[in-house]
């Protein structure tokens, strides 16, 4: 058999040498068998201390948990750190979570913040009532009986959203009839505008400057939407001295601006007297709108301008309208109205018909503001209106009347 022939080891270093390599690739193979595998993670989830009481270490870790602020000093006479500065951390039995603060750098920044919302509320708060200031002049001619107002400027008004200007205009008319009415022009991205401005009103005697008052409202300019009202003011001609004797001499006057007083009072919004008739032969309902009586103070005169509005709704829908005359400067209007609505055909009688009344507010300068509702045969008909309408319902050809308390 012919190959190659492998060498036999039958010298004695050979052997000793073999044993030494063995026992080294065995010390090897220990010593990479040896590295510790990493240990699956815990099913115990790591606590962080407790800002009422010691840490607690989950069950078996035998150790403490250590302190987020860094290790706690070994030495003896040293107390641990707690919120309120040194000493003891209390205990709360009821274990409720409270505010911890780790450091004094963290109190003293929470304190500060705390103390920059309670001025900024402060300040919010004092920027509700101050209103800023309106500067002008009254001036009267007596030959020409003629009263010159002078609008020069405002100061201090309040912005819409913070860190924002406005575009102020002022509007003035004469109580208390409400007759002349006059306004600036609009002075854009500005909280003090200045106008200088004169408006002259005619046909003013000596005797009738006591009666007279100036009422200003301060307003917004919104390209968008309604104009908002900053605030206004009434100035009393008779408390204005020397004006009479004062001929033809300017008296500057500074006032401040208020918010505005045409609130409803929390005593009622009045009620509303009607008489309702329904006709089924020729398809119509009559409305008399009767009087209104209590009505709240809608004016700085502490008056109202008042008028009703009628909707007749068919199925919601508002299909036909009516409006009474506005009575001028009474918290008692009569006015003795008749209106006749045509139902539609196909309407079942008036099942599905209602009515809808809206006391106003007329105003020259401002919106007209709604005073009070009253609604029949609709989802908010209720109380005295639901018992009206049914009878009307029940009673046809017959004209019912009741006064009814207006809501919002």
């Amino acid at each position: 058999m012919y190959g190659r022939r492998v060498p036999s080891l039958r010298r004695r270093d050979d052997l000793v040498a073999l044993s030494t390599t063995s026992r080294a690739h065995q010390a090897e193979l220990r010593q990479v068998l040896g590295v510790q595998a990493p240990a699956p993670p815990s099913h115990y989830l790591k606590k962080s201390p407790s800002p009422t009481g010691p840490a607690k270490s989950p069950p078996g870790s035998g150790g403490q948990t250590p302190s987020p602020t860094g290790s706690q000093s070994s030495n003896p006479g040293s107390q641990p750190r707690t919120p309120q500065g040194t000493g003891t951390p209390a205990h709360t039995p009821s274990g409720e979570v409270t505010l911890c603060i780790e450091n004094e750098r963290d109190k003293a920044e929470l304190e500060n913040n705390e103390k920059t919302e309670r001025e900024k509320n402060h300040t919010t708060e004092n920027n509700k009532d101050n209103l800023g200031q309106l500067i002008f002049k009254l001036r009267y001619v007596s030959e020409q009986n003629a009263l010159v107002v002078t609008v020069l400027s405002c100061k201090g008004l309040p912005a819409r959203e913070q860190n924002a200007t406005s575009d102020p205009y002022v509007k003035l008319k004469l109580l208390p009839d409400k007759q002349h009415q006059v306004k600036t022009r609009v002075l854009r991205n500005t909280r003090d505008p200045v106008y200088n401005e004169d408006f002259t009103f005619f046909g003013i005697s000596k005797d009738q400057l006591q009666e007279i008052s100036l009422h200003f409202i301060v307003l917004s300019f919104d390209r968008y939407s309604r104009d908002d009202i900053i605030g206004e003011l009434t100035c009393a001609l008779s408390s204005v001295s020397d004006l009479e004797n004062a001929d033809n001499q300017e008296i500057s006057l500074c006032r401040k601006i208020c918010p505005r007083s045409l609130k409803i009072q929390s005593q009622g919004r009045g009620e509303l007297l009607v008489s309702l008739c329904w006709q089924p032969n020729n398809g119509r309902l009559t409305v008399v709108v009767l009087k209104a009586q209590n009505l709240p103070k809608m004016d700085v005169t502490g008056l109202a301008d008042p008028y009703v509005k009628i909707y007749l709704l068919y199925k919601s829908q508002r299909i036909a309208k009516r409006k009474t005359r506005v009575k001028k400067r009474t918290l008692n209007p009569v006015f003795n109205e008749s209106f006749v609505f045509d139902i539609p055909n196909g309407a079942d009688g008036i099942n599905n018909v209602s009515l809808e009344f809206m006391l106003i507010d007329w105003d020259r300068v401002t919106r007209n503001e709604v005073i009070g509702r009253l609604e029949f045969g609709g989802p908010e008909c209720k109380g005295s209106a639901l018992n009206h309408w049914r009878e009307v319902c029940s009673s046809p050809q017959r004209q019912i009347a009741d006064c009814h308390k207006l809501r919002e």
